[in-house]
């Protein structure tokens, strides 16, 4: 048996698959409705809508089967979300890769498989696939059928997907960034590992939009969203959470390198706006807080406190203006 090998952007797979907030959660007819329609379509017996997660393929909508997952390992669909088009096994019996998979030699006895991979924002994250007991030759009238198939399987993810996108940055919004904090926060509990949360909002932002305009408002936001991709690091998690608020989630990070990290962002901000907006001045408060398992029970609480270190900083600086 083969092992499905693992994709090149593979970190940022199962970042945008866990931002989806779709793993575990209960079926839903419009996905439903999909794999009904290709199980007649094709007249086989299993058809799935499978999202490939770290170590396992879960089925977002199932037809034939009576579980909800199996073991990446073993799956068929690790293998299918290496490809760009339909993957197609006519008789696993007869394929090296596959023959002695006890998905094969077991129930449900694979014989034919052919999945199609789901691909959002870039990231193919797990397949259509209709699955038989029986091997079977699939043409190309069959795999441009299960293509348009696939295409509105895709466009229910999207839908998800934008759900969880802050429109105007094209950075996760709050709904995302819960996601993908717990997914770190997870993993860093697991790996006694550090997390630090920086919790941002700019400063006199209301000033600004009233004296150059919403538009440029707007342009602030967008820019600031840009620069923090190019500071931060591609492992850390950050979103615009509301208004002009941004939160970062840094893992394996202590609060001293977190202060080092906000250095280099504010020196990039002050460089930018010298040389390409100088008319105006972009400035942030922030706050600074460490994960605690025994005081942080949520997101939620970790994002309030950020919050309330934030405005002492703002608090204090108003202050200083004020003098």
């Amino acid at each position: 048996m083969k092992t499905p090998f693992i994709p090149t952007d593979e970190k940022k797979r199962i970042e945008k698959l866990h931002s989806l907030q779709v793993l575990d959660t209960l079926p839903e007819e419009r996905f439903e409705r999909l794999t009904r329609m290709a199980k007649q379509m094709f007249d086989v017996p299993i058809a799935l809508v499978s999202l490939v997660d770290e170590n396992r393929q879960w089925f977002k909508s199932c037809i034939g089967l009576d579980v909800c997952e199996t073991s990446r390992e073993i799956s068929f669909c690790g293998h299918s979300i290496l490809e760009k088009s339909v993957f197609i096994v006519v008789d696993a019996t007869l394929d090296l890769r596959f023959s002695d998979n006890p998905l094969v030699t077991d129930e449900p006895n694979i014989r034919f498989y052919a999945g199609c991979p789901l691909q959002v924002n870039n990231h193919r994250l797990g397949t259509l696939c209709i699955i038989d007991t029986k091997p079977r030759v699939f043409g190309e009238n069959y795999i441009t059928l299960l293509e348009d198939l696939a295409t509105m399987v895709v466009c229910e993810l999207e839908a998800i997907h934008m759900a969880t996108m802050d429109e105007l940055t094209d950075i996760s919004n709050r709904r995302g960034f819960i996601a993908l904090a717990q997914h770190s926060i997870n993993l860093g509990v697991r790996q006694i590992a550090p997390l630090i949360l920086v919790f941002l909002d700019l400063d006199r932002f209301k000033d600004i939009n009233d004296k150059f305009g919403h538009a440029t408002g707007d342009q602030v936001l967008i820019n600031f969203a840009a620069l923090m991709k190019k500071s931060f690091r591609s492992s850390d998690v950050f979103a615009r959470i509301g208004g002009d608020e941004f939160a970062v989630l840094m893992s394996n990070t202590s609060q001293a390198q977190a202060e080092v990290a906000i250095e280099k962002f504010s020196g990039l901000l002050r460089e930018y706006y010298q040389h390409q907006c100088p008319q105006y001045v972009v400035e942030y408060s922030y706050g600074i807080v460490e994960f605690d398992q025994n005081r942080h029970d949520s997101i939620e609480t970790l994002l309030e406190d950020g919050d309330t270190l934030m405005y002492q900083l703002k608090r204090s600086k108003n202050k200083k203006i004020k003098k």
